[in-house]
């Protein structure tokens, strides 16, 4: 479904991405795992459009789209969920969720997909006319992932889901992620918590200064002594 070869990425003079080369098949969980700076938010902007590759070769459903704008990138069917959750703070939860669908044309269709993501996530349903802003960490999470499925993405790049939310609701926001999986979706995810986002993929990706440093299946990776060492903090 996606295939990165040779990905070049630059911020100025200072190289992010040094050749990385990764595929996602359709109809799986791949996660990118590795220590702050490896690159791996950079690879899902870079993917989506919001970064600008030097060199190299990004291919979505047999056509290439590196280098394509993020509205042509969202069109074909990737949605970027980033970190930080990057809401509308002054929109209502329905009126971000609304904004999830801009590029869909059949706009007929838009009340039910709104409806599905109140069935997905019912805290957002409690908080439809609130203002996204005033919403805590966790339904804040599940707003941006509403929004992103609103697009009715084929492939859905998640950027730490997980990060700064309590525990019971990383395990609601992961179960969704299955579910959504389960439904079709394919997912791309970057996590933090390296042990829960091995353990329920299909494949990793372990990054390290911009390059692809091991890969395998979940479960290789979350057996792997040089992973457990330096990423889930096991001597």
């Amino acid at each position: 479904m996606l295939t990165v070869e040779g990905l070049v990425t630059s911020y100025g003079r200072i190289e992010a991405l040094h050749g990385l080369s990764f595929e996602v098949e359709a109809g799986e969980i791949v996660t990118l795992i590795g220590a702050n700076g490896a690159g791996k938010s950079t690879t899902l902007r870079t993917i989506s459009g919001l970064a600008q590759p030097k060199a190299g070769t990004i291919t979505f459903l047999g056509q290439s789209i590196g280098g394509a704008p993020p509205h042509e990138v969202t069109a074909r069917g990737i949605i970027h969920v980033p970190e930080g959750r990057r809401i509308f703070p002054q929109l209502t939860v329905r009126e971000n969720l609304e904004l999830g669908a801009f590029l869909r044309k059949d706009r007929s269709s838009v009340g039910a997909s709104i409806e599905r993501a109140f069935e997905l996530f019912p805290r957002l349903k409690e908080r439809a006319g609130q203002k996204g802003g005033t919403l805590s960490g966790g339904e804040q999470q599940m707003l941006a992932i509403g929004r992103g499925l609103m697009s009715e993405p084929k492939l859905l790049m998640l950027d730490e889901p997980s990060m700064g939310l309590a525990p019971v609701i990383v395990e609601t926001i992961f179960e969704t992620i299955l579910k959504l999986n389960g439904e079709g979706i394919t997912i791309l995810l970057v996590e933090q918590n390296a042990n829960l986002a091995l353990a329920m993929a299909d494949r990793g990706y372990v990054l390290e200064t911009g390059r692809i440093l091991l890969s395998g299946t979940g479960l290789d990776l979350l057996a792997s002594e040089e992973v457990r060492r330096a990423y889930l903090g096991e001597s």
